[in-house]
């Protein structure tokens, strides 16, 4: 493989890398914009209940 097939293959698996974080990174800001909006704190942790007496 030359160097330049193989720049072009690192950089192709580099953009497809960048292009799955960009939208695990949109994913998460929708379901934090979501937690936000339904009036969690910032400070709530997945699975946390409060005991209600």
């Amino acid at each position: 493989m030359s160097d330049e097939s193989q720049s072009k293959g690192l950089l192709q698996q580099m953009e497809e890398l960048m292009a799955a974080l960009n939208a695990d990174l949109s994913a998460l800001d929708k379901d934090l914009q979501s937690a936000g909006a339904s009036g969690r704190g910032a400070g709530a942790t997945a699975g946390a209940r409060e005991d209600v007496d």
